[in-house]
């Protein structure tokens, strides 16, 4: 197997060939899928490996000591030897890993061969393909969190048992000094820990990065922005608690802390800096100055460690195994997110280079990961790198509802938010041949002002009546993201053909529970509010633009801009992702242009998962690319699309104006959409009275269900794609 080593004497990096690890027992052989370089703590020590015989013994005045100690009890020449020989080995680089367990140890029952885990340790999590780690370095990796997420176990561990360390209180105010990676994580577990914070970095960008995830302000320790910040959340007092996370030479970080921590307050020392405590600042104020020692307890200590002998929980409640967990939970959970600390991923092979570029500078980062080549195959890495597309089946002969022509077409109104009050009940409240019969809403005030706005017949909190009602023809399920796929599926197992908005689900398993109600109903009516494909001048323009005969490439600019704070849409955690909540609109456009459903998705984000771009691949090989984005100016269009294939370019500006520009014999030639619309038409009416119509006549719905999975798996796929960093392939069932 190969592994990153480092020469203590020369400074040179390697990527060396070694024997694999014995599976010893009391611990797992595990093969690598991420590993994590720590900026701070490992590429000091490529530093200091660089330097002079000089150099090396400046900056480690504790091995100089050891030296000395040794020349006392053995002499010159012995203690030569000795530090000779160990200066010119070979030692390991790494302490934090996630992988897969190969082999599993005697004595272990808590994981098994295949099991994803995170580890810890410098001298069992390395840069290494394959790593023994004893049982209380390890914890299994909870289902749906990316391996490369959980390959900062270790880093996140030492930041929790700094912050354990600092006993932050609901309500209060702390400093955290140092914002590169061990200082961002801080950053993030105190937010969630209900903490106000604030940063302090001579670097703007890491500053920056540390406000979007949660600081209430940050700013260059040198600069009065901190102090006044710090002035005005604590009323003058000072802050509650500082973590020293810096690292370096400088006494400034400990000053810093004495002069904005309050009287009595704690100074909780993370990383490795220099500690000369200005005496009557730190007595004036009584501070508490403390040590973080590391992941936890149990460090340094071999019997926990190597023995496996945990400590009892009512004695010690976090230990380094139970920290490990417990960070790993936060992330699984979405309350710490490492994402936006990811500066690169190198591959294995190429980690000498990597090493150099971060050492001279050339490469700037907060996090960079190993990438193993097994990883794809064998660590889950692709917990998605497919995502199935399911088959629509139907049992027996698809039911279309009996209904008399001439009789209105009975709708019901599930929820009665914003979008179906202001977007949709507009429009068919005012159609010929609709019957607004009930509208459900979970509050009853709702309903009655939905009721008395646009003239339903009843208003109701019961949906078991309306589905069990067999004078309703259709039903409009417009409620929160959540609960679209399970009212749904009631609704069809009900006989109801149904109008959904989009999403129509935001898991596989919500997807396939629709179609399972599709299956054992025989009940297909089903359409999702994937409007812009009905659009008036999209529709008029796609016509112009005519058949294809080689690949497109589409172009689509989503300028979603910011939401409210508050927005139901920011509980990612219940409701999914933004994305994941209005993507398939754009999804859905570019395969209605396409004239296909995609074969695969690649998606990248970028720090904070702010702005997406999402690349579809389909059958002929067009591709469409969807930027998604939220940091933009709120006074530009929305929706910008190009199409352009066989010489020819499809220009949409935000559903107001259309433009063909056509290559041909005669020269070119160009078309603009005759006339600016009163208003922007993005599709409903027409989507509206579409089906309507096939509610009506009972002929089929106005887009095929096929359709309409293969978007929604297209639009799952963009998460499965985030979390594996790879292209997903989209495999359609059989």
């Amino acid at each position: 197997m190969k592994q990153v080593v480092q020469n203590y004497k020369s400074g040179e990096l390697a990527v060396l060939d070694v024997p694999v690890p014995g599976c010893k027992p009391g611990g797992v052989l595990v093969r690598t899928a991420y590993s994590l370089i720590s900026t701070g703590t490992e590429l000091m020590k490529v530093s200091e490996a660089g330097m002079s015989m000089l150099g090396k013994a400046r900056s480690r005045p504790d091995q100089v000591a050891k030296v000395m100690q040794s020349v006392a009890t053995n002499g010159v020449p012995a203690t030569y030897r000795k530090v000779m020989g160990k200066l010119d080995s070979y030692t390991p680089l790494g302490y934090s890993l996630c992988g897969v367990v190969e082999q599993v140890g005697a004595g272990i029952d808590d994981v098994k061969v295949g099991d994803l885990v995170a580890c810890a340790g410098n001298e069992h999590a390395l840069h290494a393909e394959l790593n023994w780690v004893p049982k209380n370095l390890y914890a299994p990796v909870p289902d749906g969190l990316a391996p490369r997420h959980a390959a900062f176990g270790t880093v996140g561990s030492i930041a929790m048992q700094g912050v354990r360390q600092g006993e932050p209180q609901l309500g209060e105010v702390a400093l955290v000094i140092g914002l590169g990676l061990i200082g961002q994580l801080v950053v993030q577990l105190l937010v969630a820990s209900g903490v106000r914070v604030v940063g302090a970095d001579p670097d703007p960008v890491r500053c920056e990065l540390a406000e979007r995830l949660g600081a209430v302000a940050c700013g260059n320790p040198a600069s009065p922005a901190v102090e006044a910040a710090v002035a005005e959340l604590t009323g003058g007092h000072g802050v509650d608690q500082v973590y020293l996370a810096a690292g370096g030479g400088s006494n400034q970080p400990v000053e810093l802390a004495a002069r904005l921590c309050r009287d009595r307050g704690r100074v909780v020392d993370i990383g490795k800096c220099r500690l000369d405590l200005p005496w009557n600042a730190y007595y004036e104020k009584e501070l508490d100055v403390r040590f973080s020692r590391s992941y936890g307890p149990g460090r340094y200590d071999p019997e926990y460690e190597l023995e496996g002998r945990d400590y009892p929980i009512g004695y010690v409640r976090w230990t380094e195994r139970r920290n490990l967990a417990c960070f790993l939970d936060l992330l699984a959970r979405g309350r710490v997110d490492v994402e936006p600390l990811v500066s690169h991923i190198a591959d294995f092979d190429d980690a000498v280079e990597t090493y150099q570029r971060l050492k001279d500078g050339e490469l700037k980062a907060v996090a960079v990961l190993f990438r193993y080549p097994e990883q794809k195959e064998e660590a889950g890495e692709a917990e998605a790198p497919a995502v199935a597309v399911p088959a629509v089946r139907r049992s027996g002969t698809a039911s279309t509802p009996a209904r008399s022509a001439k009789a209105p077409v009975r709708l019901a109104f599930v929820g009665a938010g914003n979008y179906a009050t202001s977007m949709l009940l507009p429009h068919l409240a005012q159609r010929d041949g609709v019957e607004l019969s009930t509208v459900v809403t979970t509050t009853a005030l709702s309903a009655a002002n939905a009721q008395r706005k646009f003239g339903f017949a009843e208003a109701t909190t019961d949906l078991d009546a309306v589905l069990g009602d067999k004078s309703i023809d259709a039903v409009f399920v417009v409620t929160r993201h959540s609960s679209h796929a399970e009212l749904t599926r009631r609704a069809l197992l009900a006989g109801k053909t149904v109008f959904v908005e989009k999403p129509l689900a935001l898991t596989e398993d919500e997807l396939a529970g629709v179609l399972a109600a599709v299956e054992e109903s025989g009940n297909d009516r089903l359409q999702v509010g994937f409007n812009r494909r009905f659009a008036p001048l999209l529709q008029e323009a796609r016509k112009r633009f005519g058949a294809r005969t080689g690949p497109a490439s589409l172009r689509y600019l989503v300028n979603a801009g910011r939401l409210q704070h508050g927005s139901w849409y920011l509980q990612q955690g219940t409701e999914g992702s933004r994305f994941a909540g209005e993507g398939g609109h754009f999804i859905d456009t570019a395969s209605w242009l396409l004239e296909a459903d995609p074969v695969s998705v690649y998606a990248v984000a970028t720090s904070g998962n702010e702005d997406l771009q999402v690349v579809l691949r389909y059958p002929d090989g067009s591709t469409a690319t969807i930027s998604y984005v939220t940091t933009g100016a709120s006074g530009f269009p929305k929706e910008t699309l190009d199409l352009v294939a066989d010489g020819k370019v499809l220009r949409l500006d935000d559903f107001v104006r259309a433009s063909l520009f056509v290559e041909g014999g005669g020269g070119p030639k160009k078309w603009v959409s005759s006339r600016l619309p009163k208003a922007r038409d993005k599709g409903q009416n027409a989507e509206l009275a579409a089906f309507i119509k096939a509610v009506r006549t009972g002929g089929p719905m106005p887009v095929p269900l096929e359709s309409l999975v293969a978007t929604t798996s297209a639009t799952l796929a963009v998460q499965a794609g985030l979390a594996a960093g790879a292209p997903v392939t989209l495999e359609r069932a059989r």
